[in-house]
């Protein structure tokens, strides 16, 4: 338990590299899920380009959804997008860099599938094998056939057991030249889609450097700040209930003693020690009602400004603040 719980640490810490590594575990995945697919090719003229298209192009839309919704950052974007404005102004240029961040991470296994399922060409000619030329390809002196024929025979290519066309084209002929032009077009996305990477991650920063470390460094508070949040809330919630419990105890005590001559013992030390932690909120209303407020009225990000002043805190009710005591001590030299 203790290595699982050391790794699932390094993972919160690390949070950039497990999502990089989630996307390449992904991306691994969708080319082992497209060998493992069993592509069946209907063989029917109208189907064929259906049955191709869907192929090249489903999968892709299911992984880059997939990819939002691994990324833990999601519900983050959609909470600060939505959030009232209160105090505190949202900014779009961060919105836009947090959701490039996870659009860029999410798009890396529909890439690798539509990347393998050109290359493979299997996909390809499915779906265009009724466009093969036939007067550059095929036999000229095989005439007489109507075009609703001619493209029932076509749309035969791709399935060896029932094509009945081989003197009009050679099968062969015809899947060497359709996947010739599905392999080019791979190529040609491959590199697309590794330049495009390139500009998005070299060239994106040197033109807009100020606005882009100013976008990086208000995302990572946003994600820090929430992570904070979500702790604090639950050391109350553990405190609170430890209160909770001390307290029903030393009631039942009571309760129990009041027929007998000795005194109930004092509630241990460690009660008090978790009332210090609950910062005053000791009350299922103040504590949703701080909950409600920092939903819509977060604290402005100024520092310097007392937090009675941010206007939210104010709204609590019987919210007890400990009062300090200060010592000053004199020197006569």
């Amino acid at each position: 338990m203790d290595k699982f719980r050391m790794i699932f640490q390094f993972l919160q810490s690390n949070q950039e590299s497990f999502m990089n590594g989630i996307c390449g575990i992904m991306a691994l995945a969708s080319a082992q899920i497209y060998v493992a697919f069993d592509f069946k090719c209907p063989c029917i003229p109208g189907y064929n380009l259906a049955y191709g298209m869907g192929i090249l192009f489903v999968p892709p839309l299911v992984l880059f959804l997939l990819g939002f919704v691994m990324n833990n950052n999601i519900s983050m974007l959609a909470e600060e997008w939505k959030r009232p404005t209160g105090k505190r102004q949202k900014d779009p240029a961060v919105l836009r860099y947090m959701f490039c961040s996870m659009a860029q991470r999410a798009m890396i296994a529909p890439a690798v599938w539509i990347s393998v399922t050109l290359l493979d060409g299997e996909c390809f000619v499915c779906a265009f094998c009724t466009s093969v030329p036939i007067e550059k390809l095929g036999n000229d002196s095989y005439t007489g056939l109507s075009e609703k024929a001619l493209r029932r025979i076509l749309a035969q290519i791709p399935c060896t057991e029932i094509y009945i066309g081989q003197e009009l084209i050679a099968r062969e002929v015809a899947i060497r030249y359709l996947r010739c032009i599905s392999q080019a077009i791979g190529w040609t996305f491959v590199l697309l889609m590794t330049l495009l990477a390139f500009l998005v991650r070299s060239l994106r920063p040197c033109f807009t450097q100020a606005a882009f470390l100013k976008s990086k460094y208000w995302s990572h508070y946003i994600d820090i700040e929430r992570k904070l949040f979500d702790e604090t809330c639950t050391e109350h919630a553990k405190s609170f209930a430890k209160v909770c419990i001390h307290q029903f105890f030393e009631g039942m005590n009571k309760d129990l003693s009041m027929g007998h001559s000795h005194f109930p013992e004092k509630a241990p030390s460690e009660a008090g020690e978790e009332k210090e932690k609950l910062l005053g909120i000791m009350d299922q209303r103040t504590m949703n009602k701080l909950l409600k407020n920092w939903h819509k009225c977060k604290p402005p990000l100024c520092l310097n400004q007392e937090v009675q002043q941010n206007g939210w805190v104010g709204d609590l009710i019987h919210a007890h603040v400990p009062k300090r005591e200060y010592a000053a001590y004199y020197s006569k030299v």
